[in-house]
């Protein structure tokens, strides 16, 4: 179960161990996801219309994509910035699920409100969620600029990114696009929490006893959260990305068109005003194919990994 659950018969996870069953959750999702994160933000990044219909860039489509990437970067491209988002999702998602158990728990002994409530999953979920960007950002950014840039390379290790972006940008630099980032994440991951706790207790209730069944409800009802959270916070993860990758241009030429955007209200006022209302949902096929796998096996690794942990526990206090 996510979230402190005062009526489960086994013993409440530790801040630590929620930590570990996160950081291996977030650590096998990312190695499985990553191909598809590549492809969203190449579409997030591209100017041009990103249309079947109107190929105008060089990217218009989520199979013609996959094709040119494999054909001109090679196989290895589809995990570019591997380590960076690695670490990403190890920190982020120890950070997230620890804040997580430790906020519902407090919620539930602290005020009159049971941990288990799908309102308090949204908060304790956003709470969490934007303790754990705050913390990761630094990642995220180098995530990105490798997952960017294409052939020939303008960073050749994650050593060499951080001491590049450092001397030529600042230290600022690895907060680039964190504005949206928080106005995005709260809900993002609030919904996320949400949606998961009401598909999984409300609408397809399961015995507790887990096993395959229990499994394959986490995995769907996950995924289904994934996919409506995703949907309508989409935007914003557009925002971050273009971003992000300021001070990147020379790396982009190559793509197509590229932008500079002066903050935030500059980023939104001139994606509609150039790219127009759909401009604010280029990659959303990728995403939400990302969204729906990366949240599914999120929760059904976590609980897995939460089962095993408490199964050690309780081998550990009989023997």
């Amino acid at each position: 179960m996510v979230g402190y659950d005062p009526s489960s018969q086994s013993k409440a996870l530790s801040p630590e161990e929620a930590a570990l069953a996160g950081s291996a959750a977030g650590m096998v999702t990312r190695a499985l996801i990553s191909p598809l994160d590549v492809i969203k933000i190449r579409f997030q990044l591209q100017i041009e219309q990103v249309s079947s219909r109107h190929p105008q860039g060089k990217y218009w489509g989520l199979w013609q994509a996959s094709r040119c990437i494999l054909t001109e970067e090679g196989l290895p491209a589809f995990w570019k910035g591997h380590v960076p988002a690695q670490l990403l999702s190890v920190c982020y998602g120890a950070v997230q699920f620890a804040s997580f158990e430790f906020l519902t728990e407090l919620v539930h002994h602290s005020t009159p409100y049971h941990s288990q409530m799908a309102g308090v999953h949204f908060v304790c979920g956003g709470l969490a969620a934007c303790a754990a960007t705050i913390a990761c950002q630094p990642l995220d950014t180098l995530r990105t600029r490798f997952a960017a840039q294409g052939e020939p390379k303008v960073y050749h290790s994650l050593r060499h990114a951080v001491s590049t972006m450092y001397c030529t940008e600042g230290a600022l630099a690895f907060y680039r696009g964190l504005s949206p980032t928080m106005i995005a994440v709260f809900p993002y991951a609030g919904l996320q929490f949400f949606f998961y706790n009401v598909l999984k207790n409300r609408l397809w209730p399961q015995p507790r006893e887990g096993g395959s069944t229990g499994n394959l409800q986490n995995l769907l009802c996950g995924s289904c959260a994934g996919v409506v959270s995703k949907t309508i916070t989409y935007p914003f993860d557009l925002f971050k990305k273009r971003l992000q990758v300021g001070g990147f241009e020379e790396a982009r030429i190559h793509f197509g068109q590229v932008r500079t955007y002066h903050g935030f209200i500059n980023c939104v006022a001139r994606i509609a005003r150039e790219e127009g209302p759909r401009g604010f949902f280029k990659g959303l096929s990728p995403s939400l194919a990302k969204a729906a796998f990366s949240t599914g096996f999120t929760f059904f690794w976590y609980e897995l990994f939460c089962g095993i942990l408490s199964s050690v526990k309780e081998s550990q206090r009989a023997a």
